[in-house]
């Protein structure tokens, strides 16, 4: 089986897009760390008790080596609405987080101090609990700390075939 084939036939599965924040450790006693985000659709649901998550991250991405050193994150589960900025925080080659963040309507989370999307379907705040090798990722599993429904409006934003679809 090729590569291709493999991403081919995973590519059928819908999945939901969400919105993985964390900060990086400031760089002094007196700054605070730059914001940094990343779009996943490796993102599930592992256990209620307790609360845990998990995300899947390429190996040596900026998001799996900040996780490595920052154990406290957040998830935005964005609407069909935020496509853009699911394609904003995808882009390969992208401009700096500080940057992608700039405009966005964001809230910083209290407990994890990473931002939380306004408007997004639902919010969690997690710290990892463990992070396990799998090929060329690593699985990130957290436990939800805080969670909460900011916009009871709207429907998933969902991947499918290679691209960003709607509910219908």
């Amino acid at each position: 089986m090729s590569n291709d084939e493999f991403r081919a036939a995973l590519s059928r599965l819908a999945a939901g897009v969400v919105l993985i924040t964390a900060q990086e450790p400031p760089l002094d006693e007196d700054g605070r760390g730059e914001d940094v985000g990343m779009t996943a659709t490796a993102f599930m649901s592992v256990s209620l008790d307790p609360p845990l998550v998990m995300v899947s991250l390429r190996n040596d991405s900026r998001m799996d080596d900040l996780l490595a050193e920052q154990p406290l994150w957040a998830v935005s589960v964005l609407t069909e609405g935020q496509r853009q900025i699911a394609g904003r925080f995808a882009m390969k080659g992208r401009i700096s987080d500080r940057l992608l963040f700039e405009d966005l309507p964001c809230t910083r989370g209290d407990v994890t101090g990473a931002q939380l999307i306004d408007g997004a379907l639902a919010t969690l705040e997690c710290r990892t609990e463990q992070r396990v090798p799998a090929g060329d990722h690593t699985l990130v599993i957290g436990r939800v700390l805080t969670a909460s429904l900011p916009s009871g409006d709207g429907e998933p934003l969902t991947y499918f075939k290679g691209r960003y679809r709607q509910l219908r």
